[in-house]
């Protein structure tokens, strides 16, 4: 027998305080709407009851089941063993199906004469659907079978209506709370990830009788594409790297993470540049299937001798700031990293003298792209390298965040920043 009362003023504000109540002992949503199932046998009876939502107004694109486009929240009466292939759960349809879709109630008199219906029970014979309607649409329904024809009227809408709004409010609340879980875990995640792309980094420079070294790394995001790597060679010279994956974030940290230990594994076996650059462009591809690509300085200094040979693979010039005011780009190079097939890579060598400042930067140092002031760019790179060239590497780097962020107006950079200074100090005797 359908039992159904009236929900005066009193009886609504009771139900809403018992169902904030429970709201406020739990944040399980399995539990919260089966308390709401419960409060609504107390206004209109049933044999069988459940909430559904969509698939996709609840559960996360990453833990949701492929076929599945509306999930059971609560249920009662029903056959708990119902096979996998359950149509309105997996396909949409039935009678709830067509209530979420369209946001219209449903009341069937008799389920066995509407070609819409689908068998959730043996002994039901009529029905009613009611939307639970969030932000103007529908997101899912409640839904009460009966063994009784003609068990439902338009006065069990206005009913469930009421309930269905409670439910609206507890599923937005446990996806919200779900959402800020779930960004929390992602932020926990990309703090770890800072960390260890930061640990990867040179903690300072090394000790290089003659020079002295500075480097900095400001990605756009937490995490981003861009390195710079210092690695002391056995023979007693140093190799120098600065590098900027294509792209930016996770995917293009995880690419210079591989691309940073393939460096300085063949480093230590074989480190000329031009063999180098080679081996890492042969290898990029096999470590990641997605295009990217890697443009790179690599290069060894000589102490004993000031030289600096490298390779230039698809990246910006280096500059070469002499002691006396003139500057040189080392335009010598040829194709990124991992992108073009065999590639044969030349080296080139220069000359550091006494006083000489040696400038590697990634397209974040002087592309940052604003519609007002257009690019930093290379020219008062320049400027400022000159204006700064008698001072530590250290502060020459920060002179260039300083002057960059300046021009911009900015704190942050559009694309990774990163800047390696080698200066080759002046002997004693002439100081």
């Amino acid at each position: 027998m359908v039992t159904r009362r009236a929900l005066t003023t009193e009886t609504k504000y009771r139900l809403l305080l018992q169902i904030a109540n429970r709201i406020r002992d739990t944040l399980d949503l399995d539990r919260i709407l089966g308390h709401l199932l419960e409060a609504v046998r107390s206004a209109v009876g049933y044999d069988a009851a459940g909430i559904f939502v969509r698939y996709e107004d609840l559960i996360p694109a990453a833990h949701r089941r492929p076929a599945a486009i509306i999930a059971g929240v609560a249920r009662q009466g029903f056959d708990l063993n119902r096979p996998q292939g359950d149509p309105m759960l997996n396909l949409g349809l039935g009678i709830v199906g067509d209530v979420i879709r369209t946001g219209e109630p449903a009341i069937v008199a008799d389920v066995r004469l509407d070609s819409r219906y689908v068998a959730g029970r043996a002994g039901t014979r009529s029905e009613i659907v009611v939307p639970i309607i969030c932000d103007g649409r529908a997101i899912g329904a409640v839904n009460l079978e009966s063994d009784q024809l003609k068990a439902y009227d338009e006065g069990d809408i206005e009913i469930l209506r009421f309930f269905a709004d409670a439910a609206a409010i507890v599923i937005q609340r446990a996806v919200l709370h779900r959402r800020l879980l779930d960004q929390r875990r992602l932020d926990d995640q990309l703090q770890l990830a800072q960390e260890v792309q930061a640990g990867l980094l040179p903690a300072g420079p090394p000790a290089v009788p003659g020079y002295t070294l500075a480097g900095r790394c400001i990605p756009t995001f937490e995490i981003g594409g861009d390195c710079f790597d210092y690695i002391p060679l056995p023979d007693g010279r140093l190799a120098v790297v600065v590098a900027d994956v294509s792209g930016k974030g996770i995917p293009a940290a995880l690419v210079m993470a591989s691309f940073r230990a393939l460096v300085r594994a063949r480093a230590l076996t074989d480190p000329e540049p031009n063999a180098l650059a080679e081996f890492a462009n042969r290898e990029l591809p096999r470590h990641h299937a997605r295009a990217t690509f890697v443009t790179a300085i690599y290069g060894i200094l000589d102490p004993v001798t000031g030289t600096f040979r490298y390779v230039n693979c698809g990246h910006n010039p280096p500059l070469l700031v002499r002691a006396d005011g003139t500057v040189a780009e080392l335009f010598t190079g040829d194709l990124p990293l991992g992108a073009f097939g065999d590639v044969a890579y030349h080296a080139d060598a220069t000359q550091l003298g006494e006083g000489d400042v040696l400038a590697i930067y990634t397209d974040g140092v002087v592309e940052n792209s604003d519609d007002e002031f257009g690019d930093f760019g290379t020219e008062r790179l320049v400027d400022v390298l000159l204006r700064h060239r008698d001072r530590l590497p250290h502060a020459i780097v920060e002179s260039v965040v300083a002057e960059t962020r300046q021009f911009h107006g900015i704190s942050t950079y559009p694309d990774d920043f990163t800047l390696m200074v080698i200066r080759r100090e002046r002997s004693q005797s002439r100081a």
